[in-house]
């Protein structure tokens, strides 16, 4: 088993993960599509992708097995000057036949170390409420839950909670950040609104 970071795919590579994805898909895997897209809508996908990933805002995993790809994941950094230090692990997935052989695991232990390296100080997730083993898989690798929004997924005509986590990379006792949490203090900081006056609304 070898895992790789890819900056650029192939038309092996690509028809590779097509084939994941067309396997995770078809038997309702929570990774984006509904239906099983082609391989040139694979393509198109692992391009802009990978034109993050080369810009340094992003990061893909794939696990193969036997040179073959098996599973894959991807972390991305979000938007803005001031969030920009967090990333999202998005479409972790194997493929059916390839399960049990702790490649999930593999693909975000990756995942999370490449972030790490990067920069990235908190990592976040979200998982289908229907997917305990998800889940599990999750909190073994040390992320916790920090909300839940109910009937937040939908396939058809049924609603799913989006269930999601959190990791916190950074070291124990950093010394060079000032943690305000939700204190008023600070950049930005608003007092409570009183009677009469109009309360902040300067939100990211």
């Amino acid at each position: 088993m070898e895992v790789t970071c890819p900056e650029h795919a192939d038309a092996a590579l690509s028809a590779e993960v097509a084939r994941v994805v067309g396997a995770v898909t078809a038997i309702g895997g929570a990774v984006g599509w509904v239906q099983p897209p082609s391989t040139a809508e694979i393509t198109g996908w692992l391009d802009s992708l990978l034109t993050t990933v080369r810009a340094g805002r992003a990061r893909l995993a794939v696990a193969h097995v036997g040179g073959r790809a098996e599973a894959l994941g991807y972390w991305e950094r979000l938007d803005g000057a001031v969030l920009e230090q967090n990333a999202e692990i998005r479409k972790v997935m194997v493929h059916p036949d390839a399960r049990g052989r702790k490649l999930a695991r593999v693909v975000v232990d990756a995942l999370v170390d490449t972030a790490r390296a990067a920069g990235i100080e908190t990592v976040i997730l979200d998982v289908r409420g229907n997917n305990p083993a998800a889940m599990a898989l999750y909190e073994r690798t040390g992320f916790v839950v920090y909300g839940r929004l109910p009937d937040f997924v939908a396939v058809g005509n049924e609603r799913f909670d989006r269930v999601c986590y959190r990791r916190d990379l950074r070291p124990a006792g950093e010394a060079t950040l000032a943690r305000h949490g939700g204190r008023p203090v600070g950049p930005g900081w608003s007092a409570t609104a009183t009677a009469g006056s109009p309360p902040s609304v300067g939100h990211t």
